[in-house]
């Protein structure tokens, strides 16, 4: 029943304007990967340990996303789009939604603006890899360790409203857009982050789901002894909204730069069920630019705070974060090859004894995609992660550890 009275009002909307409208477009489009993949490391974060892959140490074969798409478009401003994602990947295998959201897009105004706008269930508007069929990056199999960490803990369910300048109607190659979200349902954002770190990921957390936690002292008896084994991240606490805006300037035929800001507003006091609020925020910026010999250039970076509080506001966990990468891609006829080298960092502040957060690595990725056909892809990708976590040794890993994964795709857009 919570995951009706989460998503159900909007449901709802999306169901009244599709009834009210006269006439409609109605298309489908998705994504079938299946994958052989190698893991030299631990048991993955999805299972509730500390490995930095999606997949268990070892080889694996797996149906590792089938991503649907349908999209309704009315004869008007108004279209409607619902993600559904699933998983056969002998880790955690589920199936269920991802997006489901109402699209306004107006025609331009004679002054060169347009507003457009969405509303309900939907990723923050951060993403530069992540921009094919079902959220999927059309240039990596794993995705970066920021996007990875937007797939596992980030949805917006609220409303964003977007104020573009196209610049065609200013004899100008520049667009510019600032946008403006307010959300709730996303109030323990930044608890996986702290209690396993950074991932490098090709798994979007489904709205159902809880993400299970690792065999952490502390809740065994310790600091976290009132902390569900698992953690909630789509689930509303305290009945505060949260914000994102986000700016973008886009230079026709160059490239883009964005720069945004996003803040949780979580009542750091509240505690629910074995869930806690965590009050996360962040500034992130971009760019994707078109360099020479038609190699693109993508880069993000990442760095912010997260705090989570005793209901007597002792802080029990306080951390900053940071993350950057840099990947180059290049594609010519039926091949693409892509390079991504990453840095990241979580700092932690707090006196808790026994759950201590510091990491600090760096990781890898090689990928090379083969085009069969006009939308069928095989796709070979090493990733490499050194990573020294403190909190490895308290469930008697290595501090340091260097992990590494080998994958064979095949992968199927329609």
């Amino acid at each position: 029943m919570k995951y009706w009275k989460r998503t159900g009002k909007w449901i709802c909307i999306l169901y009244l304007a599709c009834h009210s409208a006269t006439a409609a477009e109605h298309h489908f489009s998705g994504l079938i990967d299946v994958r052989a993949s190698y893991t030299d490391g631990t048991e993955s974060y999805v299972d509730g340990g500390l490995g930095k892959f999606r997949f268990d140490d070892g080889t694996q074969l797996s149906l590792s996303q089938v991503g649907l798409t349908y999209k309704v478009d009315w004869e008007n401003a108004f279209s409607a789009h619902v993600t559904a994602n699933g998983y056969l990947d002998n880790t955690r295998n589920d199936i269920g939604i991802t997006e489901a959201f109402l699209n306004y897009r107006s025609l331009p105004w004679q002054n060169g603006l347009r507003l457009k706008g969405r509303l309900g269930l939907m990723f923050p508007d951060i993403s530069l890899e992540n921009i094919a069929t079902a959220w999927s990056s059309p240039y990596t199999l794993s995705y970066s360790a920021i996007n990875s960490w937007l797939g596992e803990e980030f949805r917006h369910l609220g409303a964003e409203l977007t104020l573009e300048r196209l610049g065609k109607f200013h004899n100008s190659k520049h667009d510019l857009a600032l946008s403006a979200a307010l959300f709730q349902y996303n109030d323990t954002a930044g608890a996986m982050l702290a209690w396993h770190g950074w991932t490098l990921s090709s798994r979007q957390t489904l709205l159902h789901e809880s993400l299970p936690l690792s065999n952490m002292p502390s809740l065994a008896g310790g600091s976290l002894d009132d902390q569900a084994d698992e953690s909630d991240p789509f689930i509303e606490l305290d009945d505060r909204f949260g914000y994102h805006v986000h700016g973008q300037w886009r230079f026709k035929g160059n490239g883009e730069v964005s720069l945004g800001y996003y803040d949780n507003n979580a009542n750091t006091l509240v505690f629910k069920n074995g869930q806690y609020a965590w009050l996360t925020k962040f500034t992130h910026a971009g760019v994707k630019w078109r360099l020479p010999y038609q190699i693109e250039l993508i880069s993000q970076v990442m760095y912010g705070s997260t705090l989570m509080q005793s209901p007597e506001a002792v802080d029990v966990v306080n951390n900053d974060y940071q993350a950057a990468f840099v990947l180059l891609t290049k594609r010519w006829d039926k091949h693409r090859l892509t390079i991504r080298a990453e840095d990241f960092e979580v700092s932690d502040n707090d006196a808790t004894f026994d759950d201590n957060n510091n990491e600090q690595g760096n990781a890898l990725t090689l990928s090379y995609q083969y085009r069969l056909q006009k939308s069928w892809f095989i796709q070979a990708e090493y990733n490499r992660i050194d990573a020294t976590r403190d909190a490895k040794v308290e469930q008697g890993l290595p501090k340091e550890m260097l992990e590494q994964q080998w994958q064979l795709a095949t992968r199927w857009y329609f």
